[in-house]
């Protein structure tokens, strides 16, 4: 299980410690407490650092702080963030400690760690802990130990609990080849472009994205499809002869053994990304021999050597690192090559690694660049844009065509290559990638002009300005995003203001309690409505309010924009005839109220996409959030606590690159989380055991064929 990293804990407490050291002076002793709440807690002072493990943490989670308090939640950007689940004791306690800044020792009752929580001041998760109860009475008891045991002490106790609390380790898990992964691969090896994966059963999205490690299954169904797409593939290959190249050397007949050998070695070491042991070469060749003399065809011992590789653990798993660390070099180029490019690596980066020029950083920032230059650079970063901004969502939205007869297939195919023609100029012309939310201009087809009432462009896709007074600014301006948050009839705040939350801050957003109806009151003839105002009913309900107070402000100040990304001035509701007779249909314009705001970030109002995007281009946590969604993605999980340091250094160097991406996706190389399980160490001139070539399905698949 994952364990929070002391060096984090540690860097939350100095960070924290260093900018309030002036409430911390060495008098300690406190004026006599104001608030009823603390003089209780002098009958029953606490003693024990243990007592907030055991006392005070448990309040605190029952409260779901949690949700909020942590590098994924709202409250991310405070940088108090929770322990994971399952900490040790030393480090909730050392957590505890880390709270010592929000106390005032002089005056306790004006501590934050008092007043947010039980909602005595402003508190963006509202009240958690209620004012006169015993989980309050708890909290004084741990602010009053904090405020009186000296800062000496505090500090000794930090020091002890650091030394024996233990240091986060980062499991490395085998990932599987994600499907767009899978044709990529068999496209570079094979020379196939079927796309054979499209027939696999679906990638699901999990923390955003398709391919996280820990979710990665074999179900019997993808067994099944992984050896149907082998069979096909092996024979394509050879339909036509060897028309793609796959035999290295010129057969003299179905027993030549010296081409045999030199096929399996060549393509098996393209296969696999990695030179072939001898005992695998002599059980493939072994497999060849059968078939071929069988058949009398030297291609057919070929076919069903493929067929094999295809479905074996070495081309379907990133089997870096295995047992004992050898072939670390390929390790590493397959790394590289899976992380721009999306597919196995090529000639060169193969020839890098036997060289053994990827153990430095140097040799793998020289092969990082040259592999961004590569067009296969561009369509792997459109399979992360695709996955983190959601384009499937307006690709496989429908409208209601009554209301918007504009919306159709093409168009939301429009949509998206509208914005992906922005992210693709911000990265690949090496702009601010933060001009994302800000830009001015975007990347228009004929039928989008129409629709955002601006001059159409020269070309289809060519670059149009908006009008100062479009209201429109960046992605949050752009109807991918609009249209694909919204729902079939009317704009959905919620959606829009969780997707911003979730993709954009990197804050997860709790799913509603069990058994709450999330239906609004519909509009009337007699009682007609803005969305707006029907969504009061989250306010009334205190079981909604704590989380839609979050994301529906959000939405909120884009009301003025409809279902498909349509300026409006007006929300036109229409009121259906009992009849059925669409004539007799009713429309009623009503007044709009875009004022909106991002709660957890100051001075956050806004009632348009122009503001929010100035509000969100300027914002660390979204920068950083830049930062961690492409981590996530990268490494195939989110990021935890032992990433912390990481993360940061990642952020810094983003910030002072000029928000440059392409800078960023070379500097995830640089993160000791591109290494992991990999020992730069071993000798390169010995050879070890590496997991075997054949699968069960694999060996199945030989078998049969013998």
């Amino acid at each position: 299980m994952n364990r929070p990293s002391v060096r984090t804990l540690l860097f939350l407490t100095g960070t924290i410690l260093t900018a309030t050291m002036w409430m911390a002076s060495h008098a300690w002793a406190q004026s006599p407490a104001t608030d009823p709440a603390f003089l209780a807690t002098k009958q029953s002072p606490v003693t024990d650092p243990a007592f907030f493990a055991t006392k005070m943490y448990p309040v605190l989670e029952a409260a779901h702080c949690r949700l909020c308090h942590t590098t994924s939640g709202v409250a991310s950007g405070t940088r108090i963030h929770f322990p994971e689940p399952g900490a040790s004791q030393d480090q909730i306690e050392l957590f505890g400690l880390s709270l010592a800044p929000l106390v005032d020792r002089t005056n306790v009752s004006n501590s934050l760690l008092f007043k947010k929580p039980t909602q005595r001041i402003p508190h963006t998760g509202g009240e958690r802990i209620k004012p006169g109860s015993d989980e309050e009475k708890i909290l004084t008891q741990w602010i009053q130990y904090l405020a009186t045991t000296p800062q000496e002490s505090l500090t000794a106790l930090r020091n002890k609990l650091s030394e024996t609390a233990v240091s986060a380790m980062q499991g490395h898990l085998v990932r599987r080849l994600t499907h767009s992964q899978y044709d990529n691969t068999v496209r570079d090896l094979l020379g196939d472009y079927s796309h054979p994966a499209t027939h696999f059963p679906p990638e699901d999205y999990v923390d955003g994205f398709k391919n996280q490690t820990r979710y990665q299954g074999m179900p019997p169904l993808l067994v099944d499809a992984y050896s149907s797409a082998a069979e096909k593939l092996a024979t394509n290959a050879f339909r036509t002869g060897d028309s793609n190249g796959l035999i290295p050397c010129k057969a003299t007949g179905p027993a030549d053994l010296k081409c045999r050998d030199q096929f399996i070695r060549t393509f098996g070491g393209r296969a696999f990304r990695r030179p072939l042991r001898d005992d695998e070469v002599k059980r493939y060749a072994a497999a060849f021999s059968a078939q071929a003399t069988s058949t009398g065809k030297f291609l057919e011992g070929a076919r069903i050597v493929i067929e094999a590789m295809l479905q074996s653990p070495n081309f379907l798993f990133h089997l870096e690192g295995g047992p004992d660390g050898h072939f670390v070099d390929y390790d590493i180029a397959s790394r590289l090559s899976y992380l721009l490019q999306n597919t196995m690596p090529d000639k060169l980066l193969m020839d890098a690694a036997a060289k053994g020029e990827l153990r430095t950083t140097a040799g793998r920032e020289k092969a990082a660049r040259r592999l961004l230059d590569n067009p296969h650079a561009r369509q792997s970063l459109d399979e992360y844009f695709d996955q983190w901004l959601r384009f499937d969502r307006v690709l496989n939205s429908t409208k209601e065509a009554k209301r918007f007869p504009e919306f159709s297939l093409e168009m939301a195919g429009n949509m998206v290559e509208e914005t992906r023609r922005l992210l693709d100029h911000l990265v690949w012309d090496n702009q601010n990638f933060m001009e994302l939310f800000t830009a001015n201009y975007a990347y228009l087809s004929t039928d989008l002009a129409t629709l955002y009432k601006v001059p159409p462009p020269p070309g289809e896709f060519d670059l149009v300005k908006f009008p100062a007074d479009s209201h429109r600014a960046g992605m949050l301006g752009e109807a991918s995003f609009l249209a694909a948050n919204a729902g079939p009839t009317e704009t959905s705040p919620t959606a829009r203001g969780i997707f911003i939350r979730e993709q954009l801050l990197c804050q997860n957003v709790p799913p509603p309690p069990p058994n709450v109806d999330t239906n609004l009151p519909e509009a009337s003839l007699d009682k007609p409505l803005t969305r707006r105002q029907r969504m009061s009913a989250h306010e009334a309900n205190p079981l909604c309010l704590s989380c839609h107070r979050l994301m529906d402000p959000i939405g909120f100040g884009l009301e003025s924009f409809d279902a498909i990304g349509r300026y409006r001035q007006h929300e036109t509701i229409l009121i259906e005839s009992a009849t059925g007779k669409r004539g007799a249909d009713k429309e009623i314009n009503l007044d709009l109220d875009t004022r909106g705001e991002v709660r957890g970030i100051p001075d956050s109002a806004f009632s348009d996409s122009v503001k929010l995007g100035q509000i969100l281009s300027q914002s660390p946590v979204c920068q950083e959030c830049m930062v961690r969604q492409l981590f996530r993605y990268a490494y195939g999980r989110m990021e935890t606590s032992a990433d912390d340091a990481s993360i940061h250094q990642l952020f810094a160097a983003f910030r002072d690159s000029g928000f440059h991406f392409k800078d960023l996706l070379v500097g995830l190389i640089r993160t000791p989380e591109f290494l992991d399980g990999l020992d730069l160490k071993q000798d390169r001139a010995t050879l070890g055991v590496v997991p075997g070539a054949n699968s069960k399905i694999a060996s199945s698949k030989i078998e049969a064929r013998r």
